[in-house]
């Protein structure tokens, strides 16, 4: 199954989202550790891109990984997300992004929990929680 992009102007996705979105879906930012929106999260839903609504990760694949950030062992799917190298400021990294739109969410690293033993560190500010009554 193909997933259906995005494709929208700088200045169209600089309208559509906040400044802290812009600065780390389109700019590749981060947020500060602990002083983000869910990484003390522990309701149960669903995480979203904030900016194109695609489902990113599970509450059920959450973790505390005391890094500070949302953790996560897997996406919801391997077509939710799409990874590529990322060398900047001197380090190997693999960086993650909505594969539909493009937008950075973070990085994934091979140190997590069983089942995966992935850790996928996101920034909040990249999605939205929809909670599951």
């Amino acid at each position: 199954m193909k997933v259906e992009k995005v494709v929208k102007s700088e200045e169209e996705w600089k309208r559509e989202l906040t400044p802290e979105q812009f600065r780390i879906l389109r700019h590749k930012g981060t947020e500060l550790p602990y002083k983000n929106k869910y990484w003390d999260n522990k309701k149960k839903g669903e995480y979203r891109c904030a900016a194109c609504g695609n489902s990113l990760f599970s509450s059920d694949d959450k973790f505390e990984s005391r890094s500070g950030w949302p953790s996560f062992t897997r996406p919801i799917s391997e077509k939710s997300v799409e990874t590529e190298p990322d060398h900047t400021f001197g380090m190997e990294r693999t960086a993650v992004s909505c594969a539909r739109c493009g937008g950075h969410l973070g990085h994934v690293f091979d140190d997590g929990p069983p089942p995966t033993g992935m850790r996928y560190c996101m920034n909040s500010g990249a999605m939205e929680f929809l909670e599951r009554k």
